[in-house]
């Protein structure tokens, strides 16, 4: 099967970085699908790993974790779907992955996917979905009030992937006032598209700027990117006993002991963590991409889908790489077929 890989870590600017090559179609597990796949997504971690995860010697290392595709056989013992079934998921970061023509995937991890949306559309939404709604809902317990805050979130990093649905699903799941931060025109417009109520500059101090608001302290800060940059400003705007959450890798030591002062608990999210351990609710996965294919078929959130960079193939994915590298891209970006 053709598929796109690597054999050694490299600048996404050099040709070897990622290369077109051909290896065999894997076999499912027992309770493994084995995917047709018709589109991909990228995302920060694709980067991050592409330069830190060295393949076995003389082996392949296939990136890839969003994806779309037609379930074209299971395994002994899957009992969630079944083959020709329509699936989205976001894989696990211990085996190959979407790279390729087909792909294996555990059951648990993977959705139905929902029928408005193409494959492309589709692929741009498990990984931030799975990763925007485990942050709010299982780690901060947005739903959870906490006495004397404002009953509102402020969200580092709103345009981005994971920001996006974030705004989306902090709005529209929950009674939560939203603020998210964006430094550009188009993409302040494009956070207040999606439903955020205010809407200010990470480019400038942020602790002021929420509280020009008028509304009072959040109850709830999750930090998308840059968390470094924007740490000290978060322990300021942050409420006295609130829940602050990040998902990104900080460049720089955060001093959390700014926030011992106001008991605010922090929270780190992984939405690899539940596949990687293999833990007990692994299948909840599942329940969130089912829920978000039905919310979406449901007119409630939608996809984030920004660009469709062109076939599935290493020149394509390289492009990619390099936007996401920028850090100046706003939603996903997608690639179709093969």
């Amino acid at each position: 099967m053709r598929a796109v890989g690597y054999q050694q870590s490299l600048p996404i600017d050099q040709d070897a970085s990622l290369m077109d090559v051909e290896l065999p179609r894997p076999d499912p597990g027992a309770r493994d699908l084995l995917v047709e796949i018709r589109a991909v997504a990228l995302n920060p971690v694709d980067t991050k790993v592409r330069m830190r995860a060295q393949p076995e010697p003389g082996g392949v290392k296939v990136l890839g974790f969003d994806a779309a595709g037609i379930v074209r056989g299971v395994g002994k013992d899957v009992s969630l779907f079944r083959e020709g079934d329509e699936v989205f998921y976001a894989g696990a970061i211990t085996r190959q992955g979407t790279n390729a023509e087909f792909h294996v995937v555990d059951e648990r991890l993977a959705g139905a996917k929902p029928k408005t949306l193409s494959f492309e559309e589709a692929a741009a939404l498990p990984l931030t979905t799975l990763t925007a709604w485990e942050t709010l809902f299982d780690r901060l317990e947005v739903k959870r009030p906490v006495k004397g805050a404002a009953n509102a979130v402020l969200i580092v990093g709103g345009a981005g992937g994971v920001g996006s649905i974030a705004v989306q699903l902090a709005r529209q799941l929950t009674d939560l006032t939203v603020i998210a931060t964006a430094s550009r025109p188009d993409t302040q417009a494009w956070v207040k598209e999606l439903g955020a109520h205010h809407v200010i500059d990470h480019g400038k101090p942020l602790a002021a700027q929420v509280d020009a608001l008028g509304i009072g302290a959040p109850a709830f800060v999750f930090s998308i990117t840059h968390t470094e940059d924007h740490f000290a400003e978060i322990a300021k705007a942050v409420a006295p006993q609130g829940r602050f959450a990040l998902i990104d890798d900080p460049k720089a030591p955060l001093d959390i002991s700014l926030l011992k002062g106001k008991s605010v608990s922090i929270h780190w999210e992984s939405m690899f963590t539940r596949s990687t351990f293999q833990t007990a609710d692994m299948e909840r996965q599942h329940e969130i991409l089912n829920e978000a294919s039905r919310l979406v078929d449901a007119g409630t959130i939608r996809t984030t889908l920004a660009e469709v960079v062109g076939t599935i193939n290493a020149a394509n994915l390289r492009r990619a790489h390099a936007l996401i590298e920028s850090n100046r891209t706003r939603g996903k970006l997608v690639l179709s077929g093969f």
